[in-house]
């Protein structure tokens, strides 16, 4: 009888559930809302079935791959469509064609109704698209192994993909080794709390005043290597949250506080591996791949005959490169360590994101960390980098131009409109290049949120003159790092607002004349001379209802293509891209292309990368 007293002998697979015969094992949920097996003894016969299968109990004897060291191989999906939808490179998707292709069954990951994780059985290739793209939580897998049994009984070949730990539970469930299923088994740092991911996702409908209606982690949009958290709402609205801003990836890579307890000694990081196939990100800390373009990079390793014979069947699906197992495990240390213990107490953490609002709850104890004394020398430390950070971009922007360093000086210290908002402890700085002209009112406000750049260029001889105007009472707020590049002409009038969210800094001859607001979102690429204007300059025309300034807003990644207008009382939504020349008087919706003369929708459900 299974009787688990110690949480890090359990990793929730499931399997010991599947096993039993009189289904006397149930599941139950703890405070960090993973699943426990408990024994009706009513029920239990004393078989001795759950014990034997349990994947940590038995991984001594759980058979393994036959390659201690495997063929290493980088890889990407030619699709791009699929690449792009893709966590990696791709290479699940071409796995799973062909096992669709050959009549098979393709068991892997999906999410619920309500953003858990389910297993699923398909045999139909549209399914790929819900199922493709890792998960990060604990998936519920009851009936799943009885599944697989009975198909593999029946004849049928199938594909599984998962953990190690439920590919070791696998094959421990099935006593041996099968002929038509391939085992492909993912690189795995640790599994998230389905508890935890519930209550972020709470916080974000909160802030964005809507239900989630669409999950994608390690979006692309903003490149793969930023690990974008991609949320979209009923509303329309779309979150992007990076390694650098997100409260869940806070929570889960920095403060390692939300994974199952058995991550943090887990029996499953190790050589040779328990699946045919192991997949995972080829992130090249080190070294250099012809693949890496930004749109993801699977790494592949071929840990049997079996395996390497049916990964050579979708090779012409892919391009691939051999790489060296050294540089797959230097940038995937998890293949052979387990999670670092967290920082903070679990259960505090727990008990409290029951109760309160996640991001609140995140933050607060993060802080907390820091003061600590370990946190105390990492601030100190991190403080310093900045600070040296800080010195080398002053060098770089202004460099050591008098002039330049004068306006650095003066408009970072003294200036009235921006030295109250500055904080070089969080590099809330103005930046200055030498072609730059200020005019900025003592009344006006700069509110920043992070580095604004002022005349940036990627000549670093250019001439180009970057020119900044605010009125009285004008105000320029960024939420974020932000620049505005040579040759750009910004105008803000009085009592007007600019708010950029952060991104990328505006390109060569951009033009700004903000009357009453406009809002340009975090991520918004802007192509060479763009103009955005709020108003027809204070002219007055004979018709009814004329407004001469009317806000203009921007949703979050937006491409703005060269040359293009956007006026007045526009709003663009998330993920639109606005083609060059195009000039836009009226609002248009989110992820669509935009182009033509009159402005008219050309593409719809498009998604780019910058």
């Amino acid at each position: 009888m299974i009787n688990i007293t110690n949480k890090v002998d359990c990793c929730g697979c499931n399997a010991c559930g599947d096993i039993c015969p009189k289904d006397a094992i149930t599941f139950e949920t703890d405070i960090d809302g993973f699943w426990y097996p408990k024994v009706d003894r009513d029920k239990c016969v004393d078989c001795g079935l759950c014990e034997k299968t349990c994947p940590i109990k038995n991984i001594d004897s759980i058979k393994k791959s036959e390659f201690k060291h495997p063929p290493s191989i980088a890889a990407v999906n030619k699709n791009l469509e699929v690449r792009f939808d893709s966590t990696s490179g791709g290479v699940f998707s071409a796995l799973a064609d062909r096992t669709y292709k050959d009549g098979g069954y393709v068991v892997a990951c999906e999410y619920t109704k309500d953003w858990g994780v389910q297993w699923a059985v398909s045999r139909d290739r549209e399914d790929l698209p819900r199922l493709r793209s890792s998960k990060y939580l604990q998936s519920d897998s009851s009936g799943m192994y009885r599944e697989i049994r009975t198909l593999l009984k029946e004849g049928k070949q199938v594909l599984f993909c998962g953990l190690p730990c439920q590919v070791a539970a696998l094959r421990s469930f099935l006593h041996g080794e099968t002929e038509n299923l391939i085992l492909v088994d993912l690189i795995c740092r640790y599994i998230n709390s389905p508890l935890a991911y519930r209550k972020y996702l709470d916080t974000l409908e909160k802030e964005y005043g809507s239900k989630v209606v669409y999950i994608k982690a390690k979006n692309k949009e903003l490149g793969w290597k930023r690990l974008t958290h991609k949320v979209v709402f009923e509303n329309g609205s779309t979150y992007y949250g990076t390694i650098d801003n997100d409260i869940f990836m806070k929570a889960s890579m920095r403060l390692n506080c939300v994974s199952r307890p058995s991550c943090y000694e887990c029996r499953f990081k190790t050589f040779p591996r328990y699946g045919d196939i192991t997949i995972g990100d080829y992130w090249t800390r080190g070294t250099r791949s012809n693949l890496d373009d930004d749109t993801g990079t699977s790494v592949v390793l071929l840990n049997s005959p079996k395996g390497g014979s049916f990964f050579n069947s979708i090779t012409r699906k892919l391009v691939t490169e051999e790489v060296s197992l050294d540089s797959v495990l230097r940038g995937n240390p998890a293949l052979l360590r387990s999670l670092p213990h967290s920082r903070i107490d679990r259960s505090v953490f727990f008990n409290r994101i029951r109760q309160e609002d996640f991001r609140a709850v995140v933050d607060e104890l993060a802080a907390t960390c820091a003061r600590n004394p370990e946190g105390r020398i990492r601030r100190f430390l991190k403080r310093g980098r900045n600070y040296l950070r800080i010195l080398g971009r002053v060098v770089s922007y202004t460099r050591c131009h008098p002039r330049a360093l004068s306006q650095f000086f003066y408009l970072n210290f003294f200036h009235p409109a921006i030295r109250r908002s500055v904080d070089f402890s969080k590099e809330k700085v103005v930046y200055v290049t030498p072609h730059c002209l200020f005019e900025i009112d003592r009344k006006a406000k700069v509110e920043l949120g992070g580095p604004l750049v002022f005349g940036a260029s990627v000549f670093k001889k250019s001439k180009l003159e970057t020119r900044i105007r605010m009125l009285a009472g004008a105000r320029l707020i960024t939420y974020g790092p932000y620049g505005f590049g040579y040759g750009s002409d910004i105008e803000i009038f009085k009592h007007a607002v600019l708010v950029s969210k952060g991104g990328p800094r505006t390109n060569m001859g951009t033009t700004i004349i903000c009357q009453s607001k406009i809002v340009i979102g975090a991520e918004v690429a802007i192509g060479r001379d763009v103009t955005i204007r709020d108003n027809n300059g204070g002219h007055t025309i004979s018709v009814n209802g004329y407004q001469d300034s009317r806000p203009v807003i921007i949703g979050e990644h937006v491409w703005l293509c060269s040359g293009c207008t956007v006026m007045g009382g526009v709003k663009i939504g998330d993920g639109t891209i606005i083609g060059a020349g195009t000039h836009v008087s009226r609002s248009f919706p989110a992820r669509c292309v935009v182009s033509s003369e009159p402005a008219r929708i050309t593409g719809h459900n498009i998604y780019w990368k910058m």
